[in-house]
């Protein structure tokens, strides 16, 4: 069962929805991760489920839940930042409870930030929209829209229910090369959802601080791996069929 919790009232109504959960290349939490840094986003709830790997994650001296909501009311964005992947055998769980809380709050629009495997990656993004006036705001913004193709993860779900639903959802995919992890492809993220929204986030202190960046999110790939590890270990006692 996941659960969302607030730790304070807040007003969503017409808020936009940034999701970026690890996947290809990192890409989500890196660009999400320095957004919430550059914008000032509070820390208002988090997201948890007793199938989570056990995790505790602890900044500036402080345990926090390693799946948290953070929002800016000054910019109308609420957003999730995780620090372990998702197990493929709770997105779909997790992507319907994120849905339901977005409808609920009345959140309107939804922008997803991940990698696409590349041979050779570049600026060249591409986009999956919802609707018409976001496959306009995309084209606007430089990204190549995919006519034909498959999605997978949170974001896949996500936009699937909101092309039901006729909720604004675009897609920003970066062209990524296998599993290396460069700052780059954040700062190419950031740069296109800096045209979707009318945003001016400053992406020069990304690149300037690249090594420091590359190296939280190889320490973010390595807290994730180690605690799915053990969690793996520990399940797979009870329930050897729950993991391949």
């Amino acid at each position: 069962m996941i659960e969302i919790k607030m730790l304070k009232e807040v007003n969503f109504k017409n808020f936009t929805f940034i999701e970026g959960f690890p996947g290809t290349g990192l890409v989500g939490p890196m660009a999400v991760s320095y957004i919430i840094d550059k914008l000032g986003m509070e820390y208002v709830g988090y997201v948890e489920s007793e199938d989570f790997p056990p995790l505790v994650s602890v900044h500036n001296d402080m345990p926090m839940k390693p799946v948290r909501i953070y929002y800016s009311d000054k910019y109308k964005l609420c957003t999730i930042f995780a620090e372990f992947a998702i197990p493929v055998n709770m997105i779909y769980s997790t992507a319907t409870a994120i849905y339901k809380f977005l409808r609920e709050h009345g959140i309107s629009k939804i922008i997803s930030i991940g990698g696409i495997p590349q041979a050779t990656p570049g600026k060249a993004l591409f986009s999956i929209a919802s609707t018409q006036e976001m496959q306009k705001l995309a084209k606007a913004a430089g990204l190549t829209i995919i006519s034909d193709g498959v999605s997978i993860g949170v974001s896949a779900l996500l936009i699937s229910s909101a092309v039901l639903d006729h909720i604004d959802d675009l897609n920003i995919l970066v062209p990524v090369s296998g599993d290396i992890i460069d700052p780059k492809y954040a700062e190419y993220a950031i740069q296109a959802f800096n045209k979707v929204t009318k945003l001016n986030i400053d992406v020069s202190e990304l690149e300037k601080e690249a090594k420091e960046v590359e190296a939280k999110v190889r320490e973010l790939m390595k807290k994730g791996k180690d605690t799915h590890e053990s969690y793996k270990k520990v399940v797979s006692d009870t329930s050897p069929s729950m993991y391949a």
